[in-house]
C-alpha cells in the first residue's frame, strides 16, 4: 500500500515541491556557514580575539535563526505542496472516476468544471467527449429501432401471405408472388442502402476522382428519371450555364447524388409542380442545386433532414417513400468527394432546395 501511494500523483508532486524548498535551504546553510566566516575573518584580520568572538557569535545567530526560518519554511512548503498536489489531483481523480463510469455505460456522465487553466480546458475537452459520445450511442439506438422498424413491415407481410399460402386462405396467384417480390426487394435495398451508407462514413467507397463537366453530369441524372416525372405529371428541367469550369469528383457517385436528390424531390412534390437542376460556381467550387416546388420543410425539421430514417411527419406511411437513407447516403458522399452538403426552405408548402458542392478541377501546370 504504501509503495502505491509513493507512486501516484499526488505523493510525486508533493515530494517534488517539498525536495525543492529543502534544497533551497541547504544550500543557505550551507552558503551561510562558508561565507559568514570567510567575510569576518578577512574584515578582522589580525585584530585580535574580540574580532574573532564578535564574528563567531555572528555566525551562531545567523545558524540558528535560519535553522528556525528553514523549519518555518519547511513546514509552510509541505502545506503548500499538499494544498497545491490536492488541487491537480482532485480533477484527475474525479476524471478517472468518471471514465470509469463512461466505460461501463453510464454515457451521461459529466465534469464540474472549477477552473479556469489546463485543468479547467481537460475537463471542458472530457465533457465534450461524452457529449459525443452520448450522442454516438443515442444514434446507434436510433438506427438499431429504425432498421427492425423498416424491416418489421416487409417481413410481416410475407410472413402473413407465406402463412395463408401454407394453410390455403391465399391463393397463390400472380398479384401474391408479385407481392413476395416487391417486398423481398425492399428489405433488399435497404440492407444495400444501409451497407453503402456505413462505407461512405467510414472512408472506405471506391472514388474514381477525374474532371467531369457539371453540364453532362446533369443531363445524366435528368434523363434518368425523366420518365418518373412525367408519370407523375412534375415538370423536370436544368438550368446550367455551358461555361462552367470541369468538376474533380467521381460521375458515378455524383449522378447517384443528384438521383437522390430528385427521387426526394419528386416524392415531395404534387402534381403539376416543378423540379429545377441548376448549377453555379461559387470561389473554388461548384455548387449543384435540386429545387422543387413542394411540401417545403420546417425550420425546425432542417437540421435533422439528412440524419438516418429522419421524417419530418412521423404519422406518413413508410409504404410511399424511400429507404430513409437517401440523403444521408447522398451528404456522405459528397463529404467523401471533398464537398459539402445542406438544404434549405423557406416553410412548409414554400419547396425546398437540396444544394452540394464540388471542388473545381485545377490543371497541373
Amino acid at each position: 500500500m504504501k509503495r502505491r501511494l509513493a507512486r501516484t500523483l499526488g505523493a510525486k508532486l508533493f515530494v517534488s515541491h517539498f525536495l525543492v524548498a529543502l534544497m533551497g535551504a541547504l544550500t543557505m546553510f550551507t552558503a551561510i556557514l562558508v561565507i559568514v566566516p570567510f567575510v569576518f575573518g578577512n574584515l578582522a584580520g589580525g585584530t585580535g580575539e574580540a574580532m574573532g568572538s564578535v564574528a563567531r557569535l555572528l555566525g551562531q545567530t545567523l545558524l540558528y535563526s535560519l535553522l528556525v526560518a528553514g523549519l518555518a519554511g519547511a513546514i509552510v512548503a509541505a502545506a503548500a505542496s499538499l494544498f497545491v498536489s490536492r488541487r491537480i489531483v482532485e480533477p484527475v481523480r474525479r476524471m478517472l472516476a468518471a471514465t470509469r463510469r463512461i466505460s461501463a455505460g453510464r454515457y451521461g456522465e459529466r465534469l464540474p468544471v472549477r477552473q479556469t487553466d489546463e485543468l479547467g480546458e481537460l475537463s471542458e475537452s472530457f465533457n465534450a467527449m461524452a457529449r459525443a459520445l452520448e450522442e454516438a450511442e443515442r444514434q446507434r439506438m436510433e438506427v438499431i429501432s429504425d432498421v427492425s422498424h423498416e424491416l418489421r413491415t416487409p417481413l410481416s407481410t410475407i410472413r402473413g401471405h407465406v402463412e395463408g399460402l401454407a394453410e390455403g386462405v391465399v391463393e397463390p396467384s400472380g398479384e401474391t408472388w408479385a407481392l413476395l417480390q416487391s417486398e423481398a426487394e425492399r428489405m433488399g435495398r435497404l440492407v444495400d442502402d444501409l451497407r453503402r451508407l456505413s462505407q461512405a462514413e467510414a472512408g472506405q467507397l471506391a472514388l474514381n476522382l477525374a474532371p467531369v463537366r457539371p453540364t453532362g453530369l446533369v443531363q445524366l441524372s435528368v434523363e434518368r428519371m425523366l420518365p418518373l416525372f412525367e408519370e407523375k405529371d412534375v415538370e423536370l428541367s436544368s438550368a446550367v450555364p455551358e461555361n462552367l469550369p470541369p468538376a474533380l469528383a467521381d460521375t458515378g457517385r455524383v449522378v447517384q447524388v443528384l438521383s437522390n436528390l430528385l427521387d426526394n424531390a419528386l416524392r415531395h412534390t404534387p402534381p403539376q409542380g416543378r423540379v429545377t437542376v441548376g448549377a453555379r460556381t461559387k470561389g473554388g467550387e461548384v455548387v449543384l442545386e435540386v429545387a422543387d416546388t413542394g411540401e417545403g420543410i420546417a425550420p425546425e425539421h432542417l437540421p435533422h433532414v439528412f440524419e438516418r430514417f429522419y421524417r419530418a411527419e412521423k404519422s406518413r406511411s413508410r409504404e410511399g417513400g424511400g429507404s430513409g437513407v437517401g440523403l444521408a447516403i447522398s451528404k456522405a458522399l459528397v463529404e467523401a468527394m471533398g464537398g459539402k452538403m445542406w438544404a434549405e426552405s423557406s416553410g412548409p408548402g414554400k419547396g425546398a432546395t437540396f444544394s452540394f458542392t464540388l471542388p473545381v478541377f485545377h490543371r497541373q501546370s
